[in-house]
């Protein structure tokens, strides 16, 4: 498909906000993805020894950051620790991200540490005890 400009600058603009905002988002799931392998390689006790699971990524529109956010089976203590450990991996984190996407620029990584798996454990232990 071709775009072809019209005279109407705010159809042209709404057509390039849109196409960037798709191309974000495709980059995103593509981090996330990549992410997820990526930790499976790291060697950092920190990190290997905890069970985490990516929540959310949150990438900036001119791709300088992201945000990470990190939560852990055992609770947020557990995954503040694998933060750091991640923290500390985090130029072979961005080294390995620029490799299997081929990206040109590859966003700072930020990680967050998150609870929520915690909590919706928490929900689902109370939602069993009630007996149903």
């Amino acid at each position: 498909m071709r775009y072809i400009p019209s005279k109407n600058t705010a159809t042209d603009l709404y057509w390039v906000k849109n196409m960037s905002g798709h191309r974000i988002e495709r980059i995103t799931e593509d981090i996330k993805r990549e992410l997820t392998a990526i930790f499976r390689e790291l060697k950092d006790p920190r990190v290997k020894d905890a069970f985490i699971s990516i929540i959310r990524v949150d990438v900036t529109n001119d791709l300088s950051y992201c945000t990470v956010y990190v939560s852990a089976i055992e609770g947020l203590d557990r995954c503040k620790e694998a933060c750091r450990g991640l923290d500390s991996a985090s130029g072979f984190i961005r080294r390995e991200l620029g490799r299997r996407l081929r990206l040109r620029h590859v966003p700072e990584l930020i990680f967050t540490a998150s609870d929520s798996i915690e909590y919706s454990a928490n929900i689902s232990k109370i939602l069993n005890d009630l007996n149903l």
